[in-house]
């Protein structure tokens, strides 16, 4: 009987009791809050837990209140739903089939290509495949498209917001990673640790990102060239009367507010100029400002005049310091900080013009700006309410020696590191069966990355952070995609016709995830591929 009152024991209890309500529905964060509560008190009262570790749950809370780098998190979210109801989607997709739609499966790769440009520029994979099941589906199945291949095309390339940056994932990996590899370094008795940040993160997975869809691409090209009929090109119709060249300038106007506002989210992430709060704040005043242009194109002076002042005030950051509280401001930098002065009155103008102009327009009964806010209140707040919950369950799961127990057992696995890692990617692999990405992150990777990151590799050398959270950002990616319980497979299953039977989009999901299984096993043979941008831009 004392075997079962062990504190090991109540670890697996903890554990157990909360998968099994998360998969009877009760909503995530209380189930994590309240199951580590009643344990804790549970263990109090039976002598083996020591209450005094919920002392550390009000700082853990404050933590995360101040935490500046969890503010892009709202802001991320922000940019995403704005650009979903601006309709970007839209346009690409009809721009991008209207030039791939002639050859075999051109409309599965104008998905998978706007899949990424999305990615790069929402992060927000519920909306992503959702509005490409709405515009894409009915098109590829109209046209002969097989239902799975049509299914599977849409819902892994709604997912690529996952890995591709700026991802909402990586940004709360980033954060989870940051506070593990500083702890793992001082339990090595290094105590100048080094730091991994969101930057390194976006660094890293850019690549791997980009590897994704082009093996993606690859599986559509040749599943349109062993099974044509699945994947029938478009027809030649009616002629239009457009030219070529007006089809790549109609292309080339849906792509480059959306490029632009990448280049200036993600470049400035990636050259330094920014972190991943200051760039998401950009983000979400270029998005405001591209649905502001959208609604009203003739009457698009505010918003390009904002849109150039945007564009300046960002370039004098670069070669000048716009700081205004210094004792000594040389000549040059007095004018330059006029200038931005002027640029931000200008940029406020317009940006203040497109509120209005979203405020006003109603899309679905709703004004977009308020559709916009609300759902970024209710995204944001699950985000945060699940990190607060996690937060108790592992300070609970600590407190029952859990972090040691897990720590021995990889430790002491035949196999050292690799075997370590290779459980730890199985694990998550499972968990991504029945749990969503949110729960993984917050109750795996805070126990697991710190005894990770402590590890050797085969050269000696301690594993990278980098690697791990690109390995770990993957494997996330690929819980959207697994039957049953994927959320992408939900998402797509609301929006899809009747005439499609979920078998069909379990089925054309599969070789997508076998293609994560095979980028996995890429980036774990040869480990430059997510630390070589990192390592050429930041030297680490």
């Amino acid at each position: 009987m004392e075997m079962f009152l062990q504190p090991s024991a109540f670890c697996g209890y903890l554990f157990l009791v909360a998968v099994i309500l998360l998969l009877s529905g009760f909503p995530v964060a209380f189930v994590l809050s309240g199951t580590a509560a009643a344990f804790a008190f549970l263990g109090y009262f039976i002598g083996i837990f020591d209450i005094s570790f919920l002392t550390a749950f009000p700082q853990r809370i404050f933590a995360t209140m101040t935490n500046e780098v969890l503010v892009a998190v709202p802001l991320f979210v922000f940019m995403g739903v704005m650009l979903e109801r601006s309709k970007v989607a839209e346009e690409l997709l009809d721009n991008m089939g209207r030039l791939f739609g002639r050859l075999p499966g051109g409309i599965a790769f104008s998905v998978s290509i706007v899949g990424m440009l999305l990615a790069a520029s929402t992060g927000i994979v519920g909306a992503t495949v959702v509005t490409m099941g709405l515009l894409s589906l009915p098109t590829m199945l109209r046209r002969g498209y097989s239902p799975s291949f049509a299914c599977g095309s849409i819902s892994a390339s709604g997912t690529l917001g996952q890995i591709i940056p700026p991802s909402i994932v990586l940004v709360l990996l980033g954060d989870q990673l940051s506070v593990a590899f500083q702890n793992a370094q001082f339990a090595k008795g290094i105590f100048a640790p080094d730091t991994v940040s969101v930057n390194d993160l976006f660094a890293g997975a850019l690549l791997p990102g980009l590897m994704l869809v082009g093996m993606y691409i690859i599986y559509q090209i040749g599943y349109s060239i062993f099974n044509p009929k699945g994947a029938p090109p478009i027809p030649a119709g009616p002629d239009t009367g457009e030219s070529t060249f007006q089809l790549y300038m109609g292309l080339a106007g849906a792509l480059f507010a959306p490029l632009v506002l990448i280049i200036a989210v993600l470049g400035s992430i990636l050259a330094g100029l920014a972190s991943p709060t200051e760039a998401a704040g950009v983000g979400a005043i270029g998005a405001t400002l591209l649905a502001g242009y959208r609604v009203a194109p003739k009457r698009s002076l505010p918003v390009i005049m904002a849109a150039i002042c945007l564009t300046g005030v960002l370039a004098l950051t670069i070669y000048f310091d716009l700081r205004m509280q210094r004792d000594v401001i040389p000549g040059i930098e007095k004018v330059a900080i006029g200038a931005a002065l002027v640029m931000s009155a200008g940029l406020a103008w317009g940006v203040l013009v497109a509120v209005y102009r979203t405020y006003a327009q109603v899309t679905d009964g709703e004004r977009v700006m308020i559709s916009v806010m609300r759902q970024t209140l209710i995204i944001s707040s699950m985000v945060f309410i699940i990190l607060v919950g996690a937060g108790m369950f592992s300070l609970v799961f600590r407190g029952f020696g859990g972090d040691v127990l897990i720590e021995d057992f990889l430790s002491n696995l035949p196999g050292g590191t690799m075997m370590a890692m290779l459980v730890v990617m199985l694990v998550m692999f499972l968990m991504g069966f029945f749990l969503d990405f949110l729960e993984i992150i917050f109750i795996v990777v805070p126990i697991v990355a710190p005894i990770l990151l402590q590890m050797e590799m085969g050269n000696g050398e301690l594993m990278s952070p980098v690697w791990l959270g690109v390995m770990m950002g993957i494997n996330l990616q690929t819980s959207f995609l697994t039957p049953p319980f994927g959320f992408a497979l939900f998402y797509l299953r609301g929006v899809a016709p009747e005439s499609v039977r979920t078998s069909d989009i379990y089925k054309g999901v599969i070789p997508f995830v076998i293609i994560q299984i095979i980028a996995l096993a890429a980036i774990w043979t040869f480990p430059h591929i997510s630390t070589w941008l990192p390592l050429t831009l930041y030297g680490k």
